[in-house]
């Protein structure tokens, strides 16, 4: 009987520690980066939410429809997480309904061309240069809307400066990587789906990606100076202030961090912080670089 009893207090116990963690926690809201959605759904949310007591929800697209969903109020969220710096202006200021006040670097990712080992041209990625490959007749590539991605935008840069460094003159033309055409561009969270259907021979991923989802890539020396700048911020007026602050401060914590940096994450020591001077958290500003960026 005391045994029984024993195992009922426990279980007692338990009931009511799980019950506090949900009331104490309540939903977290992020809004992401698409590229982010393996790691933010399957490892950083499930962690976070197991630590915490926090329940957790994501939402993940192109950094800049985010921006434009945000400031249009058809998303509301908790945090922001942007694979650019420069998106996070979009939110800044009055004119923009004041979302965000500062926002922190705090991982990198480089633009690689990921492609489909059963795709027909497999062999020639892994033989021949990029550049010679891409314009083979046939080959379907993927890439994202350079206008409602940061990716996108960077891809279409990494094309014009390959072209010139590298001597390959008309390479916009000879691979189609044009902003007018349509026929390359997805969605950012779709993407990788696409390539493992056997939908795309070819795309331009982060590094990360690729890496998550186990699709060879090509890393072009050129690719170093494009990729992905992860910023994090807190919106304003949000529903869970609280959880908001208690995400973040586990993303760029020690268990977030070692998540980050297991999956290929290039972490980022002293990246720039935004926004208004003093805007960021007390006990957020220790987690983040000490570098200003230039209004």
């Amino acid at each position: 009987m005391r045994r029984i009893a024993a195992a009922l207090a426990c279980v007692a116990l338990a009931g009511v520690w799980a019950s506090t963690a949900t009331a104490a926690g309540g939903a977290v809201t992020v809004l992401y980066a698409g590229s982010l959605v393996n790691v933010m759904e399957q490892q950083i949310g499930p962690a976070f939410t197991k630590a915490t007591g926090y329940a957790y929800s994501g939402y993940g697209a192109g950094s800049t429809a985010l921006a434009n969903e945000i400031k249009g109020k058809l998303q509301a969220g908790d945090v922001f997480i942007s694979a650019a710096p420069s998106v996070n202006a979009a939110l800044m200021g009055q004119a923009n309904g004041g979302w965000v006040t500062w926002y922190g670097e705090f991982a990198a990712a480089p633009l690689v061309i990921g492609y489909s080992p059963s795709s027909r041209f497999a062999s020639a990625f892994r033989t021949r240069p990029w550049w010679q490959v891409l314009p083979t007749p046939g080959l379907l590539l993927g890439r994202t809307d350079p206008v409602l991605d940061p990716k996108g935008r960077l891809t279409i840069q990494f094309i014009d400066r390959a072209s010139k460094t590298l001597g390959v003159p008309n390479l916009f033309a000879r691979t189609l990587v044009t902003a007018n055409n349509g026929d390359q561009v997805f969605p950012e969270e779709t993407l990788v789906g696409r390539l493992e259907a056997g939908q795309l021979d070819a795309g331009f991923f982060y590094s990360i990606e690729a890496k998550a989802a186990h699709i060879p890539f090509v890393a072009p020396p050129l690719g170093a100076h494009y990729g992905a700048r992860y910023t994090v911020t807190i919106l304003e007026n949000g529903p869970d202030p609280a959880g908001a602050l208690a995400f973040v401060r586990f993303l760029l914590g020690p268990r977030g961090s070692a998540i980050l940096r297991q999956d290929g994450f290039a972490l980022l020591k002293d990246g720039e912080v935004g926004g208004a001077p003093g805007a960021v958290p007390a006990s957020i500003r220790p987690l983040l670089g000490t570098k200003h960026a230039r209004p």
